[in-house]
């Protein structure tokens, strides 16, 4: 009788690479356009029934949420990392070792972070020149968001387990029943109970205390490699060191692009609440385009993660050209959509005239260029999933932070127009693209030079 956990695992090792990219990807597809819609509808319920000012205290608190939160996030991205590796080299201790580093991890960086986020959010809000009509609102939303941290870093964590060992089905399943309550519980708080941007933080927070709940009953109910015991929780040095080796720099990678997105957050908060109220509406719809593009950059550094643990490393090449191509084409029909209905779309979020075309103008500069963003994001992938990560995160760092930073400084400085503000996006996309990929060709080269006198020491 087939194992029934097992079934949902994957051996990215064997086999044709484009289809099991599309059987690994889809299911991440659907999962981010979910996600999208479930944070849609936060802010749609928000801007359509508690007004203006509550969809900017909603949407602006996106970037300070991703600054405090992309450290440790970025930590699971090495837990998947190394449980890839550990899975396809066959090494099941040690993947489940690295399985119970990791949730006891999750846990504590949860309410570490959830306790700074508490004392820290109103400080961080006035730091960023948030404005008085918006400030209270934001600051209530952001009190109640950072207690649930916890449950968000176990769902993450745990769901980055998963995927490692190439179950995308059963986090999809979870995050359809998640978001389902979010979306009801937001009807709820905000139109029935008239709680506002309060009510849509705690919608938020039970919908992921849900999630959370149903990814670790499914890691205590495999029967797969992955099963997860409570008694067995403990921080084992080693495997958190590998964990942190990979997920830091990645983490530092997204914590200074939020430090950039933040400043470009302060520029626009500059123009007023409706610029901040169109520009947050258009940035989340432009989270539909990097939804569908990020799921071939997850599938990049599983897929290369399995088959470096393996030392198959002849198809660590077809790997990055299929997910180059499958990006290219995510965007081409995500992107599509975005454009041609942007008037459509954004005035699902606000019915101001002002609003929408504030919102039009970021989507035409920024959502028409996100294949850019897409190949910088594979051959990202495709480096850490070779076991490069310092490397790249200075790549990017340098193209999407000190970049902007220059940017704001200078050009937006000098011309003051939100057009010159995101412009920096795709300028910068580009530079750090052309960098990696000469990394991603250089690094590939040595791992595979490198294959030969493994050999011959093992021989020995």
């Amino acid at each position: 009788m087939k194992n029934k956990s097992a079934s949902y695992e994957m051996d990215m090792t064997t086999g044709p690479l484009f289809s099991m990219l599309l059987k690994y990807s889809l299911p991440v597809i659907a999962m981010g356009v979910l996600q999208f819609l479930y944070n849609a509808a936060d802010m749609v319920v928000a801007g359509k029934f508690a007004g203006s000012q509550a969809l900017a205290a909603v949407g602006s608190t996106g970037s300070l949420v991703n600054l405090v939160v992309a450290l440790f996030i970025g930590v699971s991205l090495g837990v998947n990392v190394t449980v890839a590796r550990y899975f396809g080299a066959r090494d099941y201790d040690a993947v489940s070792d690295t399985v119970h580093t990791a949730m006891l991890f999750s846990v504590i960086s949860g309410v570490a972070l959830g306790i700074f986020g508490v004392c820290f959010a109103r400080t961080f809000l006035e730091l960023m020149g948030s404005p008085e009509d918006v400030i209270d609102l934001a600051a209530r939303y952001l009190h109640i968001y950072f207690a649930g941290l916890p449950a968000l870093m176990v769902y993450n964590y745990g769901a980055g387990i998963l995927r490692a060992v190439g179950d995308t089905k059963r986090p999809l399943y979870y995050l359809i029943i998640s978001g389902a309550l979010n979306v009801a519980l937001n009807l709820i708080t905000v139109i029935c109970l008239d709680m506002g941007v309060a009510g849509v933080a705690y919608a938020t927070i039970i919908s992921e205390l849900l999630s959370a709940v149903l990814v670790v009953n499914c890691l205590m109910h495999t029967s797969g490699s992955v099963r997860f015991y409570p008694s067995k929780l403990k921080l084992h040095g080693s495997k958190l060191m590998e964990m942190i080796k990979i997920g830091l720099p990645a983490g530092i990678q997204s914590a200074l692009f939020s430090v950039s997105n933040v400043i470009i957050q302060s520029s626009v908060n500059s123009f007023g609440s409706l610029v901040m109220a169109g520009c947050s509406a258009a940035s989340n719809l432009e989270g539909f385009v990097y939804i569908a593009i990020n799921s071939f950059s997850q599938a990049t550094v599983t897929f290369t993660s399995q088959n470096v643990g393996a030392k198959k490393y002849d198809r660590i090449a077809p790997i990055c050209l299929y997910c180059n191509i499958l990006v290219w084409i995510a965007w081409a029909v995500t992107g599509a959509i975005v454009i041609f209905f942007r008037n459509q779309l954004l005035s699902l979020y606000n019915n101001d005239p002002e609003v929408i075309a504030y919102g039009c103008q970021r989507l035409m500069l920024i959502a028409t260029t996100y294949f850019i963003c897409g190949s910088m994001e594979v051959f990202t992938g495709s480096l850490r999933g070779m076991g490069k990560s310092f490397s790249p995160m200075l790549v990017c760092l340098f193209g999407a932070c000190v970049l902007r930073i220059i940017w704001i400084a200078t050009v937006f400085a000098k011309y003051g127009t939100l057009a010159s503000i995101f412009v920096s996006y795709p300028i910068s996309w580009l530079i750090s693209t052309v960098i990696l990929f000469f990394m991603y060709i250089s690094t590939k080269r040595k791992l595979i030079n490198s294959a030969p006198a493994q050999q011959a020491e093992a021989a020995e």
